[in-house]
């Protein structure tokens, strides 16, 4: 006879947000230092006085790092559904309705084609905000569509992450986006058309064990956790007490786990000068040689001919000078 099984689900306070509310002054979380929101906005959202860096949402990420005016956005018709009927302590619909209320984003990531630094992209941004920018079966499907926009407009892609891993309510369908977006990632990779991943606080679980690791150049913001476990977990499990900065942009970069740490003031410059090296440059236009073109022996064109000329004459100059026939002489 089947018996019942309890799950018991211990409440946890959520933790306490960098994100001051309207009506009060904000305090860095670091150096403790008060500071105006205006202060905030003109660093964009970085401390003054440490460096620490404050979270930004999706909304403020792509317009830091998109060209103004050139945003088309991809997926935006996709909505989150609730395929399990899954409920904790609280139902995940009532979850995701809180979290579009309180974000006004549909879902954790917002995806587009835009222009950044001049040159075309496709961008994804992911917003912890909402549920923890955790990778359900919308975030994949988005950043498949926008692999498929890249790869049809021949343009490089961008994602920034942020994000606690795999969304728990969609059980077994989000562990399968880490798989999905992988393949998409092998056919962007198979256009030859590059990928870039700015990993911000924190990128963790799921999320960084998939596309978030597997671009061409991997580049992070200063103080970011990015780690598949949490220390705390880390801590527990083996037994260990961790090294300072275990698991941060710095600890990463020394260890060979990504590129560059760079500063949010510099991070729309250095992707666009890291897209022109991936790309080569300027395009170049030129067709390849067909089967039945018509070869052109070497030498025989106008340009090499009157560089023959040039030569000549250069060699017939030296031989009165230094009073020696050279004009015989291999100019080679």
């Amino acid at each position: 006879m089947n018996q019942p099984v309890t799950v018991q689900i211990t409440s946890k306070e959520p933790p306490v947000s960098e994100a001051m509310p309207e009506s009060l002054e904000p305090r860095c979380s670091e150096c403790h230092a008060s500071l105006t929101r205006e202060q905030l906005k003109a660093a964009l959202e970085v401390c003054p006085h440490c460096g620490h860096h404050f979270p930004l949402n999706a909304v403020e990420r792509v317009a830091q790092l998109a060209d103004p005016g050139t945003w088309r956005e991809v997926g935006g018709d996709l909505q989150p559904s609730d395929p399990l009927d899954f409920y904790d302590s609280r139902a995940y619909v009532d979850r995701l309705a809180e979290a579009q209320l309180e974000t006004g984003l549909s879902e954790a990531m917002l995806a587009g084609v835009c222009r950044l630094g001049g040159r075309r992209v496709a961008l994804g941004v992911m917003d912890f905000r909402f549920l923890g920018g955790s990778m359900g079966s919308v975030v994949g499907e988005r950043f498949s569509q926008l692999v498929a926009a890249a790869i049809d407009e021949a343009v490089p892609l961008v994602v920034v992450t942020a994000s606690g891993g795999a969304r728990m309510q969609e059980g077994i369908l989000s562990l399968m986006q880490m798989a999905k977006t992988v393949v998409a990632l092998d056919m962007l990779a198979d256009h030859s058309l590059p990928f870039i991943s700015v990993l911000t606080h924190p990128t963790t679980g799921g999320v960084l064990a998939s596309f978030a690791t597997l671009a061409d150049v991997m580049l992070a913001e200063p103080g970011a956790l990015l780690l598949f476990a949490g220390p705390r977990v880390i801590e527990q499990t083996t037994r260990e007490k961790l090294p300072p900065g275990f698991g941060r942009s710095e600890s990463s970069l020394v260890h060979g786990q990504i590129d560059l740490v760079v500063q949010r003031r510099d991070l729309k410059r250095q992707i666009a000068q890291l897209l022109a090296l991936l790309e080569g440059g300027v395009r170049c236009d030129i067709e390849p040689i067909r089967p039945d073109s018509e070869v052109v022996p070497r030498g025989s064109g106008s340009l090499a001919q009157a560089v023959a000329r040039a030569k000549k004459l250069a060699l017939t100059s030296r031989g009165w000078l230094f009073g020696r026939d050279q004009q015989d002489r291999d100019p080679t």
